[in-house]
């Protein structure tokens, strides 16, 4: 090994150490408890998780499925403080919640940004995988707006795949960037693959967090339509002076939804809402819910016609 693979491997050790050693302060152990089933004489089902403090004032983001039907929850810190935690909102359609935990440390986690991600960044992750508290692992960020089924059937968009080893118990925990800023909140693995994990991009996570504390749930209207993240051809972004160089590929129409009804089709980019550039999905998620629910949207696209992107502008009213 070379003297500059080894100072590689230090700077990498380095950053990964000091991301780690910011980050474990911050991240809880969610301890759950579910009513016992009917017709049970048990105590109930027990679980636990991983969630992070984002506040000073003590609200936490976890995954849904974490906390889903609990009766009591209590978070443990590495300092071991430990308390109760009461649930402020759930959104099962993203797998994401919110909790207020009454006991906590003054340490918190800075949400960073999903939009200025690219494959093959580091990516770290702190959880409490399988009972072993405070687990550190890395990787990189090996892919960009993917789509996962929640438990519900709807599926996730502007998911971001990773290689950071994950197990039982990661869920809910943080995927931070070197600067130990969350990018994503870990969701999910594939038990049957290696190197396969995924988190919810933490420009979703913020903004459904947002809605949960000002409101307990998020409201959505429904376009019908399965979509991916794109990059949009560098010469009509110059020659437009667009702001933004990715849009939201239509992949797919549902017959019958409210974007089939109003005429979008498989294929079409979206580039803008209402004026506003739409460079990710997450963007046209935002526009869907909160404030504008259920109002009708002006959607710029770009339309594939004879082998050439054409600008159209389209009225659609998501469906309820």
């Amino acid at each position: 090994m070379g003297a500059r693979d080894e100072f590689i491997l230090d700077s990498y050790s380095a950053t990964v150490t000091q991301v780690a050693h910011t980050a474990s302060a911050a991240v809880a152990h969610i301890k759950v408890r579910k009513a016992a089933q009917r017709g049970g004489n048990g105590p109930g089902a027990q679980g636990s998780g991983s969630g992070f403090l984002f506040t000073p004032d003590g609200f936490t983001i976890t995954n849904a499925h974490v906390v889903e039907g609990a009766t009591e929850l209590r978070a443990a810190f590495a300092d071991g403080t430990e308390s109760t935690a009461r649930l402020v909102g759930i959104d099962a359609p993203t797998d994401i919640a919110v909790l207020r935990i009454e006991s906590h440390p003054s340490a918190f986690l800075p949400l960073g940004s999903s939009a200025a991600l690219q494959p093959g960044q580091l990516a770290v992750a702190v959880g409490n995988p399988l009972g072993f508290d405070f687990t550190v692992t890395a990787g990189i960020v090996s892919a960009l707006g993917r789509s996962l089924p929640s438990r519900g059937g709807r599926m996730i968009e502007d998911v971001i795949q990773t290689d950071v080893a994950l197990n039982p118990g990661n869920s809910g925990g943080p995927l931070l960037d070197s600067a130990a800023r969350v990018i994503g909140v870990n969701t999910a693995v594939i038990p049957s693959a290696q190197g396969l994990s995924f988190a919810v991009a933490i420009d979703t996570a913020r903004w459904v967090a947002g809605e949960l504390m000002r409101h307990g749930a998020v409201r959505r209207g429904k376009l019908g339509v399965q979509c991916a993240a794109v990059a949009l051809p560098r010469r009509w972004v110059r020659e437009n002076e667009w702001p933004v160089a990715t849009g939201v590929r239509v992949v797919e129409v549902v017959a019958g939804s409210a974007a089939a009804r109003d005429g979008l089709r498989s294929g079409d980019i979206l580039v803008g809402c209402d004026g506003v550039p739409l460079a990710q999905l997450s963007d046209l998620l935002k526009r869907l819910a909160g404030e504008g629910y259920g109002k009708p949207l002006l959607l710029k696209l770009l339309r594939p016609v004879a082998g050439t992107l054409t600008p159209f502008y389209l009225t659609v009213t998501p469906g309820g």
